[in-house]
């Protein structure tokens, strides 16, 4: 069983950077889509971004596209999101997860092996 487990939050201002990891146990990590998610309180959980097996293909949610970016390193178990011109409105927690399916999914019921999660938090 795969499991993940996400690093890297922190408290910045708006405008900086942050590099988010999230480290995978287990042999299978470059066989599966890897996605990352963000919740707010009192909102949903939300669709960052999503990575290929291979790392080719890659999908964003319109609020952070150009700003963010996913990428993977199959050899060392660790995907990251890379997000720049953070903006107040991007403060969650940032979950990554695993997907269920070989075709790349922005619905959360479509991933497994969640996380626990890294608290952003961007001030104004």
């Amino acid at each position: 069983q795969v499991q993940l487990v996400e690093s890297g939050g922190g408290l910045v201002q708006a405008g900086e950077s942050l590099r988010l990891s999230c480290a995978a146990s287990g042999r299978t990590f470059s066989t599966f889509v890897m996605g990352w998610f963000r919740q707010a309180p009192g909102k949903e959980r939300e669709f960052v971004a999503a990575i290929s097996w291979s790392g080719r293909h890659t999908n964003y949610a319109d609020s952070v596209k150009d700003r963010f970016t996913i990428s993977r390193d199959n050899a060392k178990n660790t995907g990251y999101l890379q997000m720049n011109s953070l903006k107040p409105e991007d403060t969650a927690v940032y979950y990554c997860a695993r997907g269920m399916l070989q075709t790349m999914t922005r619905d959360f019921r479509d991933f497994s092996s969640w996380g626990q999660g890294t608290q952003v938090t961007v001030s104004s």
